[in-house]
């Protein structure tokens, strides 16, 4: 088994080019042993593994679907939120040992290059238990790597040691944080929540120690099962242990299930504002609307990466760029547990599409898996979280939930991460996925109303027969309580007031949580609404003396939908105003208003007469004669078209979650080109849940203005009417790319595969994602990342670059070593250490409203390493919204950590600083720089 089980943690070469099936192999030298060399992977010790100059790694790990499932409940009784107590026996024979696994790994010509994770060669041999490929190419896989059941040891991971009385690292509560102001990479304080932790464990082990019995334990880990208490997912109570349970709720937008809560904007519509303060209030209010109604863990914020243009449920998630998608994470989690609530960081991880998503094999280099995809988990952990949801797809051969390389190594060890790790519902796939790092079972069975369970009694009984640690159940528990105690949860906190399942029933006693929170979602609504062509200063539009008197709306989405706002099971529909995407990432909307309502209240809102204009409309998106007719003479025409997505379990219009293609929906171009056809103004409103292609009529001069304005929310009409005629300056910047043909982007929707197949996704594009790649195949987009127009102008000046002085010099050998070139080492927390990230270079620059109309500038600052890096043209690593009057001029500071600077070094297993000289470019996107200078390390 240590072979085995080494030869799992090994598995760290990802063919990322070829379109061979390669063995699954292991690759690392010394370093990467010591890597897994940890209390908990002491195991390394008796592997024998021979390793050719190896550099690329991979997290492939293992898994098992063993044992037969019986009872959910442990052999005790329990309770849950809105269900009867229950009990459960074991029904399957004692397991002391056993082999799911059979066969010999072969040696394999495989390749990695150190400094870009593309393929090149070595050899790796080994030879243990197992026989498993995976596909470098697009394809299926033969089935994933099983762990088999046999007893594994288990030492709790060491705290992360952190500094003491240093100003950088204030120690604080997650009631508490810091502002937003005070980010870090605006030079401001890297938050320390060791001491939070600390506490929290204590309090924890504390309440341990007073009679918890192993079945108590195990009820702490695995839910009640589906539908058996009031919330999507539900921890029984323990009695008289003084736990009263847990309620797990979606969604990353509001509370779902429930009345009289807000609609929240998407997190995709947030990360478009680029503005800190909103995102962090966003997340606020939402942690407080949870808590509200009784809810404890909110499940979300979403943050898997737009790598598909197409993926169902990129309006989850915070865009195409880890660096924006962390900060975004990092700002809502801080809000949402300010506000009380457990936040769950999801899903964990490289869950980019959704077609197959239970059955298909993300293939990922370790490099890319680092800098890319981790990275927004890894703020998270920064950020305090209180839990992490896994995902339900394959990562290299092996189910998320299963993967201990991920779960232990990456996310417990190098993240350094205390709190609990949970699966998405239904993603679990063995008992002994305990034993490789996963913490609760969501939401408890196997299949929903299946009755069956991995964990329950079988947990209790591995535990029992030591094939499980006894230190491991008690691992998982600490978790989950010291993240209770973290969030403050053991005192007055409020009932679950509704019932997900039935919200007719005596438990919805309809508290009322909205509060002023519908403030903010008009506020975000508009400034991530992105302004992409402005013709002859089309807008914002003028009404009175000289101006607009006639305004024609056109298009299904400028309304309401037919059957309401709700009409539409977790809002698998598209009529009317789109305001949200669909599946288990929605809300109930209060109310909805659309973009028609809001124009006409505007457009009559002036004193006079003469101040006002009419308005008409034609919402038909396929009777185009009368569109055109209604157009023609008005002053202005505008067009509202959308595109919808969501998630797999709910088909829309032949779109089963991922977009089929990048087209508008409902007749969208035609519609456009027929209005423009007629009407010289014309006006585009998109309210869309990613990129489409719009090169049908984009350059059609008639098309004087278009607006990007994403999936705001309940207030979304009112929203767009605050950009469209003034009362808001745009200053939204583009979360993604907006190409000019689909096959543009570097990765693609992959679909096929039969029922039993398990598909390959391989992510050969490896560190370019998004604008990346465009810029390093010089593809000239329609519209960059980053970029958004605005109703006034600025102009960058006085650079200024410098070395921030440290007055400690607790963490100098580090510091030294780092400036040396040599990779962090290889410890508990190595990758959030906060000397890490401590602010190291100050960036400083003005900027300067030289317009007439005041608004708010997104100053945007890219790295651009040396060639020998491997690294992308052009990388994000900061920026800051910056509001200005007429005239106004401010002075701008982004700060750089080594963090920022470094790459992931594949061989030594750390952060590097890569040699050579690192330039950077401050400007208004991703290909509008300004300004530009030299890091001075």
């Amino acid at each position: 088994m240590a072979v085995q089980r080494a030869l799992y943690a090994l598995l760290l070469i990802l063919p990322t080019i070829a379109n061979a099936a390669l063995s699954s192999s292991s690759a690392a030298e010394s370093a990467t042993s010591a890597l897994l060399s940890s209390p908990s992977h002491s195991f390394l010790s008796s592997v024998s593994v021979s390793v050719s100059s190896a550099s690329s790694s991979v997290a492939s790990e293992s898994s098992s679907v063993s044992a037969t499932a019986t009872s959910i409940f442990s052999s005790a009784s329990v309770s849950a939120s809105g269900s009867t107590n229950a009990t459960g026996s074991s029904n399957i024979p004692t397991i002391t040992s056993a082999s799911s696994i059979t066969g010999s790994f072969s040696t394999n010509s495989v390749s990695a290059n150190a400094t870009s994770g593309v393929l090149t060669s070595s050899a790796v041999n080994a030879t243990a238990t197992g026989s498993q490929s995976f596909n470098s190419g697009t394809g299926t896989e033969t089935g994933p790597i099983t762990v088999p059941i046999t007893p594994i040891s288990f030492t709790p991971f060491p705290t992360p040691s952190s500094p003491v009385g240093i100003p950088e690292f204030p120690s604080v509560d997650p009631a508490s944080p810091p502002p937003p102001s005070d980010a870090p990479g605006l030079g401001g304080h890297v938050p320390d929540f060791t001491e939070a932790w600390n506490k929290a464990y204590a309090s924890a082990k504390q309440l341990l120690s007073q009679g918890w019995s192993n079945e108590d334990k195990v009820n702490l880990t695995t839910g009640v099962g589906w539908a058996n208490g009031l919330c999507v997912g539900n921890i029984p109570s323990v009695q008289p242990r003084g736990f009263p349970g847990l309620c797990l709720e979606d969604s990353p937008l509001g509370v779902r299930f429930a009345d009289f809560v807000t609609a929240f904007p998407t997190a995709l519509s947030a990360a478009a504002t680029w503005n800190r303060t909103l995102i962090r209030t966003r997340g606020l209010f939402m942690g407080q609307e949870h808590k509200g109604k009784g809810v404890h863990v909110a499940l979300g914020p979403m943050m898997n990466m737009g790598r598909i243009a197409q993926g169902g449920r990129n309006w989850e998630g915070f865009g195409a760029d880890p660096f924006l998608s962390g900060e975004s994470a990092y700002e809502t989690i801080l809000g949402m547990q300010a506000g009380g609530v457990q936040a769950c960081a999801k899903h964990y991880i490289n869950n980019e599409q959704e077609h197959k998503r239970t059955q298909e094999s993300s293939n990922v280099d370790d490099r890319t898996q680092h800098e890319i995809y981790a990275h927004p988990f890894m703020r998270s952990v920064m950020a305090g979280v209180s839990s992490i949801m896994c995902s339900y797809n394959l990562i290299n051969d092996t189910y998320a939930c299963e993967n201990e390389k991920m779960l232990d190594d990456v996310m417990k060890r190098e993240f350094g991460f205390r709190g609990y790790i949970m699966t998405d519902w239904s993603a679990q796939h063995s008992t002994m996925s305990a034993a490789v790092g996963l913490d609760m079972s969501m939401p408890g069975d196997i299949t929903f109303s299946s009755g069956t369970s991995w964990w329950g009694q079988n947990l209790t009984d591995f535990v029992a027969n030591g094939t499980i640690a006894q230190a491991r159940l008690d691992d998982m528990a600490t978790r989950i309580l010291a993240s209770w105690f973290l969030l403050k949860q053991d005192t007055d906190y409020p009932p679950v007031t509704f019932n997900a399942f039935n919200t007719l029933d005596g438990n919805n006693t309809h508290v009322d949580v909205q509060d002023d929170h519908f403030t903010v979602v008009r506020e975000i609504g508009a400034a991530g609404a992105v302004l992409l062509k402005n013709e002859q200063n089309a807008l914002p539009l003028k009404l009175g003396k000289g101006g607009i008197r006639s305004i024609a709306v056109i298009g299904n989405d400028s309304g309401p939908a037919v059957r309401g706002p709700n009409g539409f099971s977790d809002r698998g529909g598209d009529d009317g105003i789109l305001a949200m995407g669909w599946g288990s990432g929605t809300a109930q909307f209060p109310y909805l208003i659309d973009p028609l309502s809001a124009i006409q209240t505007r457009a009559r809102r002036g004193k006079k007469s003469s101040d006002r204009a009419i308005v008409t409309w034609w919402r038909s998106n396929w009777e185009l004669a009368g569109a055109a007719s209604a157009a023609t003479e008005q002053d202005v025409a505008i067009v509202f078209v959308n595109a919808d997505s969501g998630e797999g379990y709910i088909t829309v219009d032949g779109n089963e979650g991922d977009r089929k293609n990048l087209t508008l929906w409902g007749n969208a171009d035609a519609l456009v080109s027929a209005v423009a056809g007629v009407n010289n103004n014309t006006v585009v409103v998109a309210h869309s849940v990613g990129p489409a292609i719009i090169e049908p009529w984009v350059e059609n001069p008639n098309v004087t203005a278009v607006i990007w304005a994403g999936i705001p929310g309940q207030e979304a009409g009112n929203s767009i009417a605050d950009v469209l005629f003034g009362d808001v300056n745009p200053s939204g910047r583009l979360p993604y790319t907006i190409a000019k043909s689909a096959s543009d982007y570097g990765a693609q929707l992959v679909t096929g595969g039969d029922a039993a197949a398990i598909l390959s996704i391989p992510y050969t594009e490896g560190l370019l994602i998004d604008y990346r790649w465009f810029d390093a195949n010089n593809i000239e987009p329609r519209f960059e990342f980053g970029f958004g127009l605005s109703y006034t102008t600025f102009q960058y000046f006085n650079l200024h670059t410098s070395l921030i002085s440290q007055p400690d010099s607790d963490s100098k050998p580090l510091e030294d070593a780092w400036e040396s070139g040599k990779a962090t080492p290889i410890a508990e927390g190595s990758t959030t250490a906060l000397w890490l990230h401590r602010p190291l270079v100050k960036v400083q620059f003005e900027v300067q409203n030289t317009g007439d109309v005041d608004g708010g500038e997104i100053t945007q600052l890219y790295l651009h390493h040396p060639a020998s890096a491997g690294e992308p043209p052009s990388v994000l690593k900061g920026f800051d919204d910056v509001y200005l009057r007429q005239g106004q001029k401010k002075t701008v500071t982004i700060t750089l950590s080594r963090y920022d600077l470094s790459v992931w070094d594949v061989v030594h297993q750390g952060w590097a600083k890569p040699k050579g000289k690192i330039t950077f470019s401050v400007g208004a996107s991703s290909r509008d720089f300004r300004l530009k200078g030299t890091v001075p390390v």
